[in-house]
């Protein structure tokens, strides 16, 4: 099946980003390495430490593949918005993808997951100490670049950047939160709404996305209403690209194969936007019969299918499409026209709506 012009455009920027990501955070660390130069030992660095527990893990998780979205579309928003830089641009792109691949391997651990893009989780393979110190110093490592342009942009751009970062990084660790007390069984399914579900979601999913927006329109001079308008439609990207996972989770059979097969969803116990909508739906026994499953975190293949029966019965997959294209569209009519028509302003809405269609 021949690829789409957004694939084509992601798979070009996904090897630029890889290629600057190393700039950064190289495969093999030693004393010439930028991040020592910007934050200089005092002693003796172990290095060979450093590589077997740092630049190895990562690299083998990196070089798994993903889409690197998010730094596509803060290139994108950039350029939309009147950036030209694009060389310093590309810098700053790797911010949300180096910190969102932390949280990946992070979620694997608390979600005692199995498989990721096709290969053991991190922690599985290199143990769970590693890939939690990992996971962490992904989300810090990648502010390098921000100590390294401090000096070359003014203070002010330097403190909005900052600022983006601490008060998203925070969202994005109530998100997670959220998330876990829920498929830990620690709330009442029955008292959550959708709305609550959506909250969840701008925090873990929409947070990355939003914080690669607001970056690339503070670095492209945009004014602070521009800024927060450019975060929100961000944000519905993200809200509306975890929709999409979660329905591939129970129908994406392509999808499904990198994480251990379909219903891994149900296994983790995970309360979607499908769950909520079934259980408002379903009839007393369905209801019953799919918290039930839930609660059991199971692996059983039969269990799981029963469970995405009842989820199909009443429309919930439909329905979660419905609401994504729509939170979709929201967001977009609300930056439409902030931005010039451009190549890149189209490139933008494309990505959006490729996002929330894709099958993989």
């Amino acid at each position: 099946m021949p690829k789409t012009d957004i694939e084509v455009f992601l798979e070009e920027n996904a090897k630029l980003i890889d290629e600057r990501i190393e700039k950064y955070l190289p495969r093999v660390l030693s004393e010439k390495s930028l991040v020592f130069k910007i934050i200089p030992p005092r002693y003796r660095l172990d290095f060979e430490a450093l590589n077997k527990s740092v630049s190895v893990p990562l690299w083998d998780f990196l070089d798994r593949g993903g889409k690197r979205w998010r730094p596509a579309l803060f290139l994108l928003i950039y350029e939309a918005l009147g950036g030209s830089d694009m060389e310093d641009a590309l810098d700053f792109a790797i911010i949300p993808e180096v910190i969102h691949n932390g949280t990946l391997i992070a979620d694997d651990i608390e979600d005692s997951s199995e498989m990721r893009r096709g290969k053991p989780c991190t922690y599985r393979i290199f143990g769970l100490d590693i890939a939690i110190n990992l996971s962490q110093a992904m989300y810090f490592l990648p502010m390098i670049v921000l100590s390294e342009k401090r000096d070359k942009m003014p203070a002010e751009k330097a403190r909005k950047m900052y600022q983006i970062y601490v008060h998203e990084m925070a969202n994005l660790s109530l998100g997670q939160a959220i998330d876990i007390a829920w498929h830990r069984g620690l709330v009442q399914v029955e008292n959550l709404t959708e709305e609550h579900y959506l909250q969840m979601c701008a925090y873990k999913t929409g947070t990355l996305a939003r914080m690669a927006a607001k970056m690339a329109a503070v670095l492209a001079d945009a004014s602070d209403e521009v800024v927060e308008k450019i975060g929100f439609f961000a944000e519905s990207i993200g809200v509306s690209f975890q929709i999409q996972d979660d329905i591939l989770d129970i129908v994406g059979e392509e999808f499904a194969k990198g994480k251990g097969g379909l219903g891994m969803d149900i296994t983790e116990g995970k309360i979607t936007l499908m769950v909520l909508h079934a259980l408002k739906k379903a009839d007393s026994k369905d209801r019953n019969e799919l918290l039930r499953i839930l609660r059991m975190h199971t692996r059983d293949e039969a269990l799981k299918k029963k469970a995405i029966e009842i989820i199909k019965k009443y429309g919930a997959v439909e329905y979660a499409k419905q609401i994504a294209s729509k939170i979709v569209e929201e967001g977009w009519r609300a930056v439409e026209n902030l931005m010039p028509e451009s190549k890149a302003k189209e490139k933008v809405k494309m990505l959006a709506e490729y996002l929330i269609q894709r099958k993989i």
